[in-house]
């Protein structure tokens, strides 16, 4: 899809394509952001936010309470006696870390995902999260939370464009078989846009910053990183992305993908880190992969 953009930074411009693009897709179906969702982005927007507006929210379901609880007990936060409440694990946690959590709790229940091109997919969600949580930690410029809050949203284009695009389960069949072009030309060319777009809608719709909006609609744009004209916090989010996934995938024992082997060096080099920093990294990183 062809959209011509006015000048000023990638992020500015990116709200402008997209702006262009919900008026051009209307077929696409965008999951409204949940009401418990917005009211904690309300409570969290004060100059100082709102704690036991926050409690009520973690509180208000029982199965979003016990996701705290785990994690505040998980070996990542534990210290000392386990927690028994959701103010506990709040404090444990910290504010951005549970508000993290609660919008990947109500993310995975507003978008259900029940196809089996999709199979595993909150679950490979959740680990990426997790990576980029861990990834960010030892990076500078980019704040964790932020980094999770993208690792999840990153591919929530995909089961969107399954509930509301005829035949999009055959396209990503085709997508993932094609060697002779990338996944998203596939999709572009199948549905005249792509899980990107379409993943960036979802964010900007349930308002997200507008870095993590970037950052997933430039996922897959990696011959962008490093652009004089794109925030750095973008283009870190973006290069800790591709980290993510190459480190998922060598847990796993899969070969590297195409995007890592053509920009993986650029991204290394971007966040500035070396191979020896991986490696260093696997211990405490497969640990933390093993909890999410």
């Amino acid at each position: 899809m062809t959209t011509t953009l006015a000048q000023g930074s990638r992020s500015e411009r990116i709200a402008q394509e997209l702006e262009q693009s919900r008026r051009e897709l209307r077929q696409i179906v965008i999951p409204p952001c949940p009401d418990l969702l917005v009211q904690m982005q309300a409570a969290m927007a004060e100059p100082e936010p709102d704690l036991s507006e926050v409690a009520r929210i973690a509180s208000s379901d029982v199965a979003m309470s016990a996701t705290l609880l785990r994690n505040a007990n998980s070996p990542l936060h534990a210290v000392g006696q386990p927690v028994a409440t959701v103010g506990q694990a709040m404090n444990r946690l910290g504010l951005n870390e549970t508000a993290a959590l609660i919008t990947g709790f109500l993310v995975r229940h507003a978008i259900p995902v029940d196809h089996p091109q999709l199979r595993r997919f909150w679950e490979h969600s959740a680990l990426r999260a997790a990576a980029l949580h861990f990834i960010a930690r030892h990076l500078p410029g980019v704040l964790p939370e932020v980094a999770q809050l993208y690792g999840l949203f990153c591919h929530v284009g995909m089961p969107v464009l399954l509930q509301s695009v005829r035949g999009y389960g055959g396209t990503l069949v085709e997508a993932r078989a094609r060697i002779d072009r990338s996944f998203i030309a596939t999709e572009n060319a199948n549905h005249r846009t792509d899980h990107a777009v379409v993943g960036a809608l979802v964010a900007r719709a349930w308002h997200l910053a507008p870095t993590v909006v970037a950052a997933i609609r430039l996922h897959h744009d990696l011959t962008s990183l490093g652009d004089e004209d794109c925030e750095p916090e973008i283009h870190t989010l973006v290069a800790a992305g591709l980290l993510a996934e190459h480190l998922i995938r060598r847990r796993e024992g899969l070969d590297a993908e195409s995007d890592w082997l053509q920009h993986g060096p650029r991204a290394l080099a971007w966040l500035q880190l070396s191979q020896d920093d991986l490696d260093d990294w696997a211990p405490a990183l497969q640990a933390e992969l093993d909890d999410a």
